[in-house]
């Protein structure tokens, strides 16, 4: 069984949609997984089966060219569309998929941004004021600063909640500086 994408460019309230054709042999699955992964990471929302939409953005080229070329190097065809939706209707079709697409995201990022939050108050109430503990947060807190960065990247409607993503990094990097002076104070003996 094949998969096919295509990439079609649908203009709604002046941006201009791409609808990716794809298709992909079946066996080996991890081709065709491989195309999802990248695509996905990309930003590419699908719409129907085989069919991909994202905004014709340039920071979305890059990753349209791997996807293009997994597709291909695995023996499938990729077709990239530029496309005009007839009415309103159907040029909302796009736009909602993919602002849905990256709402769900931003609420996943908010919420591991509460547990960040939430691990931090943790560490600080049971006094756990090591240099392993702060290296740990630290990898945490990096891990959610290139998350942010993917995502703002993708976002190219530029939602509103990108804006209070941005709000709780900054609480996160304010918590971790403030658990960062606690460990050095623990481990210099309270100076």
């Amino acid at each position: 069984m094949n998969v096919t994408a295509v990439t079609l460019v649908i203009v709604t309230n002046e941006i201009n949609w791409l609808l990716l054709l794809v298709q992909v042999p079946s066996e080996p699955s991890r081709h065709r997984v491989a195309v999802w992964r990248q695509l996905r990471k990309t930003g590419a929302v699908p719409v129907i089966s085989g069919a991909w939409a994202l905004p014709n953005a340039p920071q979305f080229s890059e990753g349209i060219a791997k996807a293009k070329e997994l597709c291909r190097s695995a023996g499938g065809t990729f077709a990239v569309l530029n496309v005009e939706g007839e009415d309103e209707q159907s040029q909302s079709v796009l736009e909602t998929a993919f602002r849905d697409a990256r709402s769900d995201e931003w609420k996943e990022f908010l919420a591991d941004c509460l547990k960040f939050e939430a691990e931090i108050a943790k560490e600080i109430s049971i006094e756990k004021f090591t240099f392993a503990e702060l290296e740990e947060e630290e990898q945490s807190l990096e891990r959610l600063r290139r998350w942010f960065r993917d995502l703002k990247k993708r976002d190219a409607l530029q939602l509103p909640a990108a804006e209070q993503a941005q709000k709780a990094l900054n609480s996160c990097i304010d918590s971790l500086e403030a658990y960062a002076q606690s460990v050095y104070s623990a481990q210099n003996g309270g100076e």
